[in-house]
């Protein structure tokens, strides 16, 4: 993979942007050139990320709730008329887990999991593309996870929703293929951010396993016996969006260590 500046003068937008994966990513898009706007639904948290960010270049902050299709708009229509430039690179990350038995799993849970994973990514998805179109260039990478490739106990609402986003991948990815622009899923393993936090928590409370025994039973799911770590997905996403990757297109790249072998 290139360490040089890859993405000099591109305009990338990563939502999700605030902590864990998103923000990794949008390191590494800095380092290597890019212009980032972070998107979350959480105002204070994105400034801080963008001052921890800073030094590594121009970043800014755009709350957006990605399930809510007014919000994605004014915040799209905010990064249009910023300085930044066409979004060139979308990294459609946030994303929801909420667990419960299917009995179990109310139909407000279910429609908020293919809210928040499916829908957003749609809904941002559609925000970028005529621009992109038009420019005859663009990378969409969606941060998809494991579970769009193989079930989970527990969590079938999420299942759903990121399988899903899999097929939207591969839908658009034919779509697009003659108009310079590809479309590609990343999908982790559990992956050491907050969301695999309050999994353990949920563990912990439910068992009554220690947190380290809570987190081991998710880190042996990995062949290799450990979490997946944020910048782990951050480079699998930077490399999908250099001209070198222009030949993956419509692609799910599993990050987990061989769960999915």
């Amino acid at each position: 993979m290139s360490g040089g500046k890859d993405f000099q003068g591109q305009h990338a937008v990563v939502t999700g942007g605030g902590s864990g994966i998103g923000a990794a990513v949008a390191a590494a898009l800095l380092r290597r050139g890019a212009r980032v706007t972070l998107m979350g639904r959480d105002p204070a948290r994105l400034q801080a990320q963008c001052a921890a960010l800073a030094e590594l270049g121009p970043v800014a902050a755009q709350p957006c709730d990605v399930g809510d299709e007014a919000s994605v708009q004014a915040a799209f229509a905010a990064v249009a008329a910023s300085d930044y430039g066409p979004v060139s690179i979308l990294v459609n990350n946030a994303g929801q887990v909420q667990t419960a038995p299917l009995a179990r799993t109310t139909l407000a849970q279910w429609q908020q999991m293919l809210q928040v994973n499916l829908t957003g990514t749609f809904l941002c998805t559609q925000q970028v593309l005529p621009g992109m179109l038009a420019a005859g260039q663009g990378r969409i990478i969606n941060v998809a996870s494991t579970a769009a490739l193989k079930g989970y106990a527990y969590v079938a609402a999420y299942c759903a929703a990121k399988h899903g986003v899999l097929g939207l991948t591969r839908a658009l990815a034919l779509e697009v293929a003659k108009k310079g622009i590809t479309v590609n899923a990343v999908c982790p393993g559990y992956t050491e951010t907050e969301i695999v936090a309050q999994a353990i928590e949920t563990i912990t409370a439910k068992t009554g396993r220690t947190p380290e025994q809570a987190k081991q039973e998710l880190a042996s799911a990995n062949p290799q016996g450990r979490l997946i770590q944020p910048e782990e997905v951050a480079q699998t996403v930077a490399w999908l969006a250099t001209p070198g990757a222009a030949a993956i297109n419509g692609q799910a790249i599993a990050v987990c260590g061989g769960e999915t072998a």
